[in-house]
């Protein structure tokens, strides 16, 4: 019988964290060590933006290095994973079977925002991956609706992750990051997050842009925090969430990530 996994949500890091993580690295690594071996993993990365959903459909996704500026040796780390055709396959029907019109990209590898973690939960590259893209204009709703829908595969051996970050404002990182002391919003918009997700606040939580405090600046634009709906949207209304790691990166970046079991 196959155990229940329960889904993700990850706040990535920069792609630097791909050779040095900090605290997070050990973290994503023993959150990985107390879970059941996934027989494929379903990850919804901030960098792949798309009009419709999106899945990665390829026998093999090959690495994107999908950023520019960083130094030589970030740029020769690779992580080539097999990919799931099947889950592709049966994550598409179960959006269609829920009123979406997704689609398979059998061509596209998998980006920094998927690999970064990844590297550090799976280093042997074994698990098979499916990405699949965020649909940035249509907001929250429809995210946590796109997890209902995969909500299934939780019981079929799958591990469902949203990658995003709880904060991500990258015009503060660049005028900030030497700062010690965190930015106020920093505190208060993750601090908000852990709280209505404790109390099963959905229609706070989907109405954020207007009840969170300081949202426009923890999130100029709303990729990177749509995927946290994916992830609470496939562990059902009546998960427990966990917060397993917390940090701020540079001052302005939360790095907090939660499990919901």
């Amino acid at each position: 019988m196959t155990t229940r996994l329960p889904t993700l949500f990850l706040s990535h890091g920069s792609p630097m964290h791909a050779l040095d993580a900090g605290g997070a690295g050990p973290a994503w690594e023993a959150l990985a060590a107390s879970l059941p071996r996934p027989r494929a993993i379903l990850i919804a990365s901030a960098h792949w933006e798309t009009t419709l959903p999106m899945l990665t459909g390829g026998e093999r996704l090959e690495t994107l290095h999908d950023f520019s500026g960083f130094p030589p040796e970030l740029y020769r780390v690779r992580y080539d994973v097999p990919g799931a055709p099947e889950l592709a396959a049966r994550a598409g029907q179960l959006l269609k079977d829920a009123g979406y019109t997704p689609a398979i990209n059998a061509c596209r590898g998998i980006d920094h925002g998927a690999w970064v973690p990844l590297k550090w939960m799976y280093p042997a590259r074994d698990v098979p991956v499916v990405q699949l893209s965020v649909q940035t204009a249509l907001g929250a709703a429809h995210h946590l609706g796109l997890g209902e829908a995969l909500a299934p595969l939780r019981d079929e051996g799958v591990l469902v992750i949203g990658s995003g970050h709880v904060t991500h404002n990258l015009r503060d990182w660049a005028a900030h990051r030497g700062d010690r002391q965190p930015a106020d919003y920093v505190v208060q918009f993750p601090a908000w997050l852990n709280e209505r997700l404790l109390r099963r606040e959905r229609d706070e939580l989907l109405a954020w842009q207007e009840r969170a405090p300081s949202a426009a600046r923890a999130h100029p634009t709303d990729e990177h925090f749509l995927p946290i709906f994916i992830a609470l949207g496939a562990a059902g209304a009546d998960a427990a969430p966990t917060r397993f790691y917390t940090a701020i990166d540079a001052g302005v970046l939360s790095m907090d990530a939660y499990r919901f079991d």
